[in-house]
């Protein structure tokens, strides 16, 4: 699929948060930039009421939420923005009438008692009344094995509103807990798409779809953070058993470079195995395939989206 999706074929223009400068020009976009303080201020993690005000200036200068296609954001360090973007897709719902579905290669329902960061955004969905829950499929890292039982928000789990779908990681620690049915772990790839398509088709309800790139192999896509195993077929496949169902969307997972000023955040994204501050000769190219997958994207949710 090559860049020929035309502005009027959309029913529904992306918006473009330009907080890294990673998402290149998208067709019939809606593009909102922020300052380099606020980029500092929400990358990685914050204070809650900084996400709130940060997103508070952007939602106010976009059009409706049922107006707008699917949101682009940057980097995967910006994906605790899906939190106050899912609660506007909610706003005036009945209780448990909204799933969320992310595509993530990490569980982001990690523990982060100083706010919101992008391993900790999950908790704060799952406990809004209008979602009855949160798929995170496509995880194939470590987060999930035993050495990182203690750091989970397992009340989200135990409370039945999130469900993590993997592969390649030993869960059985899992059962141990009695949290085995929301522990979803499958031989490999193939299978665990087939069984997700197969929960999402037969359930069909008003869906949130969050994607963060990370989810998909290196050799679709590179991101900044380690990376699972999803091809871009099994986007179109989940896409396609979601279609009609769609009614928000947003994408992370673009490559971009940026040095923190904070030294707590240098610290966390290293721990985390980031090397955000390093540009790879290889970034343009990295980012002119993130910019064609991102077409594809946009045409693959506009075409899902209900009606």
């Amino acid at each position: 699929m090559d860049h020929q999706v035309e502005q009027s074929a959309l029913r529904h223009p992306p918006v473009v948060l330009d907080t890294d400068s990673s998402v290149g020009a998208l067709p019939g976009e809606i593009r909102l930039a922020l300052n380099d303080d606020w980029r500092e201020a929400i990358r990685f993690g914050c204070r809650q009421g900084v996400l709130q005000s940060c997103m508070r200036n952007l939602t106010s200068r976009m059009p409706a939420a049922a107006a707008h296609g699917t949101v682009f954001m940057g980097s995967g360090d910006f994906h605790p923005r899906s939190w106050p973007l899912i609660e506007r897709c909610a706003a005036g719902r009945a209780p448990a009438s909204l799933r969320v579905v992310v595509l993530d290669n990490h569980p982001d329902n990690m523990r982060f008692p100083w706010g919101v960061h992008c391993g900790s955004w999950v908790r704060r969905v799952a406990r809004l009344p209008q979602v009855s829950h949160v798929h995170v499929i496509g995880i194939t890292s470590g987060d999930l094995g035993a050495a990182h039982a203690w750091e989970h928000n397992l009340g989200s789990v135990w409370s039945g509103k999130v469900t993590y779908w993997s592969t390649g990681v030993d869960t059985r620690w899992s059962r141990w807990l009695g949290l085995g049915a929301r522990f979803r772990s499958f031989p490999d790839r193939a299978a665990l798409v087939e069984a997700a398509r197969q929960e999402l088709a037969a359930t069909p309800m008003d869906t949130y779809f969050s994607i963060d790139k990370d989810a998909f192999s290196a050799d679709e896509v590179r991101t900044n953070w380690d990376q699972g195993v999803l091809l871009r077929a099994d986007l179109k496949t989940l896409a396609q058993a979601l279609h009609g169902q769609i009614v928000g969307s947003d994408v992370t997972g673009d490559v971009s470079v940026w040095h923190y000023r904070t030294a707590w955040k240098r610290w966390l994204s290293a721990a985390d195995g980031q090397d955000t501050a390093r540009q790879d000769k290889e970034l343009p190219q990295w980012q002119a395939r993130q910019n064609a997958f991102n077409w594809q994207i946009v045409e693959l949710l506009d075409a899902a989206r209900a009606r």
